[in-house]
């Protein structure tokens, strides 16, 4: 049998860890744990995640009618449960503000693929939502076109949600977003991000398959692995646009003179390979021009 106040104890703690994160300042972000199949503890209104004790928290039901508990449940309820039906294996929910993917959320732009091993294996993809007003159905009905393929979520223009089988399991791929996110904006402050080769990208992906995690670009067919494709056809919809970060596109392009298909460039770092045939295009031009006067 499940141990309540042991559950109740452990959102404590990982809403103390949200708060000395930075993850939920003053009373923001909400934590949740399925404990039956119409019972789940959730965090109350309007007090800071780190300063909760057990007896604070409330019990709502399935359709998010309070139960139990002396303080209001969130306001944000409904978002937890909608995850929680998609996916029934889920127990725990966890919605913040950490301050870097909050950043992603804001620009909307995507998160870029294939630099770092442990986001590869461990996160893949990460979806942005449409924005919608915190709070009611139609915001927590905007996660569901993702919530099958991602087991975290960007809310554009508010924060992230995550979701596993336990409260920590929940919170650990905020933060390993929020420490991807960050490096990220360092990276492209020194002025450029190495990609990996495809090979290398293929190699992850065998091996989080290899460890049992699933990722939509092994079964997807013509994914351009390291561009984002798993989500982009949501991006006329939620305003997601690659702007900071272009990534390497390993697609196939205009024919060689054999009719096969030639493999586009490698990989380059925010489109300066590019950038540098363009120039260069243009200078042979103009040397072409002067030589012949």
């Amino acid at each position: 049998m499940l141990n309540v106040h042991k559950l109740k104890q452990e959102i404590c703690e990982i809403g103390d860890r949200l708060y000395k994160k930075g993850f939920a300042a003053a009373n923001d972000g909400n934590i949740s744990y399925r404990i039956s199949e119409r019972e789940v503890l959730c965090t109350p209104t309007m007090i800071s995640k780190g300063f909760m004790k057990p007896d604070d928290l409330c019990m709502v039901d399935m359709d998010g009618k309070q139960i139990a508990g002396h303080r209001k449940r969130t306001s944000e309820i409904m978002l937890h449960l909608a995850i929680m039906k998609e996916r029934p294996e889920v127990k725990s929910v966890v919605h913040c503000h950490p301050p870097h993917a909050t950043a992603f959320a804001v620009a909307r732009e995507p998160i870029p693929q294939c630099i770092l091993p442990e986001v590869e294996v461990f996160l893949g993809d990460v979806p942005i939502t449409k924005y919608c007003t915190p709070g009611d159905k139609a915001f927590a009905d905007t996660i569901l076109p993702f919530v099958h393929k991602s087991n975290v979520i960007i809310l554009a223009n508010h924060g992230t949600v995550s979701f596993g089988e336990t409260v920590e399991k929940a919170y650990w791929w905020t933060e390993i977003l929020d420490a991807y996110c960050r490096i990220l904006m360092l990276a492209r402050g020194l002025g450029r991000i190495n990609y990996f080769t495809e090979p290398e990208a293929r190699d992850l992906l065998n091996l989080k398959q290899k460890w049992g995690f699933e990722d939509p670009r092994i079964e997807a067919k013509n994914c351009d692995i390291c561009a984002n494709d798993i989500f982009r056809e949501s991006w006329k919809q939620t305003g997601v646009e690659q702007v900071a970060f272009q990534p390497p596109s390993f697609r196939t392009v205009k024919p060689n003179n054999n009719g096969t298909p030639a493999p586009a460039a490698g990989p380059s770092s925010n489109g300066s390979d590019d950038l540098e045939a363009l120039v260069q295009a243009v200078t042979d031009r103009v040397m072409a021009a002067l030589n012949g006067r």
